[in-house]
Formats: C-alpha cells, structure tokens, sequence
C-alpha cells in the first residue's frame, strides 16, 4: 500500500532550484533510503516532507491527506514522526521523562493538579523503551548516556505518537559501526512488526546498501536514480555522480537526446 506519494516536488530559493521536479512513492513496511551527494537537496526535499519548508510546487500526499505546507506539528497529529541527525533530548531529564514529555504533548496534557507529572503515561513510555532497548536506562540522565543510546531514546521519543510514517535524518551520524548496525537493525525490525514506512537520509553506505528495502538519489536537486541496491550501485549515472569518477552529473535532457532513458 502506498503511504507517501511525492509528486513533482521542487523548491526554489531566489534563483537556485534545491530540488527540482522529484517524485517518488514509499510504501507501508518499507525502509527508504535517500542518498546523495552534498549539496543534492536532500536536506532540503526532507525539511518539505516535514513542514519546516514550503514547496514552490508539487505535491505531498500521505496516508490520503495532502501535507504540502502544512505545519510541522500538524503533520506529526498525522501520523508522521521525526528523529535529527543530532539527537533532540532532554539531557537534564531522565531517559523516561523524556519520552513521557512526547506522550503529554501527543495528548496535550497541559497539567494535572492531582497526579504527580511523574506517574503521566509511565507506563506506557516504559513500553516504548522496551522497544528500544532502554528500559534498563530508564531513571538514567539523558546526559550521561552513550551517543548510541541517545540515538535510541530519540527512537522511542519518535515513536510516542505511533506513526505510520518515520522520517530519520542521518540516523547514524557520529555514531561507531557497531552502534550503526544495532541501530538499523532494530530499526528494520520495527517497520517489519508495525507496517511502518520509514524515509532516512544517510551518507554511510554500508547502512544504506544493508537495510534499505529501495534508494532513491538526488543530486544537484534532480532524482537521477532509483531502485533496490543492486540496481543503484549498478546505474552508470549514480557511479558517475556519487560513487567517485570525478564526473559532473549528464542533464536529463541530454541524456535523453542520447537515446537514453532519463
């Protein structure tokens, strides 16, 4: 089943195009990669997807709602959630209070003059920490943890508000390659027991080509490529332009007036 459709997507700033006319789709229990080098405009289709920029043109449809400007929190009341390729956490808070402040704030609870902010959603966050790997860390400083496991509760964190959709930019960054597998790992996991789709960014390709169900790739702003691994790391035009000839990148328009499909 089809959860995202992407449909000629692009944004301008001033005279340069980010990304220019990129449509994709992404189905329920599918783990999508979207690589590229820098500066292809990937931050940039990301931070469309979700609300922190506005299209110039195209549309967003997920789960049957158009999203395309739409604002950041309303589209996480959708069903859409987020982690950042530097880890967003509480590090005063413990493990569980940071997971119980998404809880609160997916219910917008303001307060509760009889029941101590402690005892809200305690166990429910406890189960969302179970998946992760972190109900053992649950009374522990956010500040205190491994990166790895910083990385881990902002999983549960993204996950509070049962997404159908998981958005995760540059999920191993800075991370060791152990903790990179680990993560990835459960991550697949969870699109495999919960149906989730899941959209990352990610610039370690060995994550990229080990997990990821397709890729898509960008560069300077325009989708060049798409597919399994297998067909990615095989298409001529993704070797030239990311995996290291040296080579700029053939405008789809020649390559189309070379007989080759774009």
């Amino acid at each position: 089943m089809t959860l995202l459709r992407v449909s000629h997507l692009a944004k301008s700033f001033g005279g340069v195009k980010a990304v220019d006319d990129v449509s994709f789709d992404l189905n329920a229990g599918q783990l999508l990669a979207l690589i590229g080098p820098n500066g292809a405009g990937k931050s940039t289709c990301f931070n469309m997807l979700n609300g922190q920029l506005k299209p110039s043109s195209g549309s967003i449809l997920f789960d049957g709602h158009e999203i395309a400007g739409k604002r950041p929190r309303d589209i996480w009341r959708l069903g859409v959630g987020r982690t950042f390729q530097i880890a967003a956490t509480f590090n005063s808070m413990t493990v569980i209070e940071n997971v119980q402040m998404a809880l609160v704030s997916r219910d917008r609870q303001l307060f509760n003059l009889w029941k101590p902010a402690s005892s809200i959603h305690a166990d429910e966050a406890i189960a969302l920490l179970e998946q992760v790997g972190m109900a053992a860390h649950a009374k522990r400083a956010c500040g205190v943890l491994a990166y790895g496991d910083v990385k881990r509760v902002e999983l549960a964190i993204a996950l509070a508000n049962k997404p159908k959709l998981l958005l995760m930019d540059e999920p191993t960054a800075g991370m060791a390659p152990k903790e990179r597998n680990d993560l990835m790992a459960l991550t697949k996991q969870l699109v495999v027991d919960h149906k989730l789709g899941v959209l990352f960014t990610e610039h370690s390709m060995d994550v990229v080509f080990a997990y990821a169900d397709k890729l898509i790739v960008l560069a300077r702003g325009k989708l060049i490529g798409e597919g399994d691994a297998e067909t990615v790391r095989n298409d001529p035009r993704v070797r030239e332009v990311y995996f290291g000839t040296g080579k700029s990148f053939t405008p789809r328009a020649s390559l189309a007036a070379d007989g080759v499909a774009p």
